[in-house]
C-alpha cells in the first residue's frame, strides 16, 4: 500500500518536473523569437529614419562554387593543392597467378 502511494507521488513529481521543463523551453523559444523580432524592428526603424530602404536578411549561397568543388573530375586539382612530397617512384611488374 505504501509502495503504491510512493510511486504515485513520484509520478506526479516527474510529471510536474517535465511540465516545468517544457514550459521553460517554450518560454525560451518565445523570448528568442521576441528578441529577434525586436532587433529586426529596430533595424527597420533605423533604415526608415535614415531614409534607406529596409533590406531583408538573406543568406546567400554561391552554388556555382559548390558545384565545381564537388563535381570536378578526379585528379583535376589545383597546383596549389598538390602535395608531391609523398610521391614514390616504383618499378611495376606483372603478378602472375600461381600455377597448378
Amino acid at each position: 500500500m505504501l509502495n503504491k502511494v510512493i510511486r504515485a507521488i513520484f509520478r506526479v513529481i516527474a510529471r510536474l518536473v517535465l511540465l516545468l521543463a517544457g514550459l521553460v523551453f517554450l518560454a525560451s523559444l518565445l523570448l528568442a523569437a521576441l528578441l529577434l523580432m525586436a532587433v529586426w524592428l529596430l533595424r527597420a526603424f533605423w533604415a526608415r529614419l535614415t531614409g534607406r530602404p529596409v533590406q531583408p536578411w538573406t543568406f546567400q549561397v554561391n552554388r556555382q562554387a559548390m558545384w565545381s568543388r564537388f563535381y570536378r573530375a578526379p585528379g583535376q586539382r589545383r597546383a596549389s593543392e598538390r602535395d608531391e612530397s609523398q610521391v614514390i617512384d616504383v618499378q611495376s611488374k606483372e603478378v602472375k597467378p600461381p600455377g597448378p
